[in-house]
């Protein structure tokens, strides 16, 4: 890895708050998109497990049709033994024999009675599954034609806003290639925790910007002499004077609406 330009205080400050600015414009971006792509993925995450329950409740519905074929298929086997039996009855030698087949008949016949009450069953089940198959088709059809319409709605944002944020990301990189790994570090701990993602503010009325804590004023001209990475005791912000913060945003300005067009 290629070892970074030592660069002075200063330039390490300045680029620093241009640091800040592209990534503060990029929040706004973002922003502008608000809760859009999170409720276009738990729609898009909705319509998947709506499809999955949708495909079991099919796969139920054709188990159950199966079901059915098999207690026909038993039906047809039991009638084909009631006529076996009938015609074995014809040719019985003594009323052992003929009690033995027709006690064989009655239970095929018990059998088919049985296959005809689960048939009946089954046939309320599929009624009554189809119904819910049905609903199910209602809600899902529903929430995806939501989700068309959020998607569509995120597309025309991210349309409009997706290419400046590629710019600014690219021009992000630049200034992170300025800045040594610590500062980076350093930078990234201080945005994630605190308010709005400032890690980097000037000096505004006596106080970091953002907070109401006062910086004394040996410390508001050791600042501003740019000589030193300067930190607020309180919200451990890194500390810019007002005159670079002011160059650099109407500078880092310029560079947006460039980009913008």
């Amino acid at each position: 890895m290629a070892k970074k330009k030592e660069i002075t205080v200063e330039e390490k400050l300045r680029a620093l708050y241009d640091l800040q600015l592209i990534d503060s414009h990029i929040d706004e971006i973002r922003s502008m998109r608000g809760e859009l792509p999170l409720e276009v993925e738990d729609l898009e995450d909705e319509v998947a497990g709506l499809n999955h329950r949708l495909d079991k409740q099919n796969a139920d519905l054709e188990a159950i049709k199966k079901s059915i074929s098999d207690r026909e298929h038993l039906k047809a086997e039991a009638k084909n033994l009631i006529d076996k039996y009938t015609k074995q009855q014809e040719n019985v030698r003594n009323n052992r024999e003929y009690n033995s087949i027709s006690k064989e008949i009655e239970y095929q016949e018990l059998e088919i009675e049985l296959a005809d009450k689960h048939i009946r069953e089954f046939k309320a089940q599929i009624e009554q599954k189809k119904e819910i198959i049905e609903e199910a088709k209602e809600t899902l059809k529903a929430r995806e034609d939501h989700l068309k319409h959020k998607q569509k709605e995120l597309d025309g944002i991210l349309a409009l806003t997706q290419k400046e944020e590629d710019a600014l990301l690219k021009e992000r990189e630049k200034f992170v290639g300025q800045i040594e790994d610590r500062l980076i570090k350093a930078y990234t701990r201080i945005r994630s925790s605190v308010r709005n993602g400032l890690a980097v503010v000037p000096i505004e009325r006596g106080a970091s910007g953002g907070s109401f804590f006062t910086i004394p004023p040996q410390v508001q001209l050791e600042i501003a002499t740019r000589k030193k990475i300067m930190t607020d005791e309180h919200s451990g912000r890194i500390l810019v004077d007002m005159a670079l913060a002011k160059e650099e945003t109407e500078k880092m300005e310029q560079l947006f609406e460039k980009i913008k067009g």
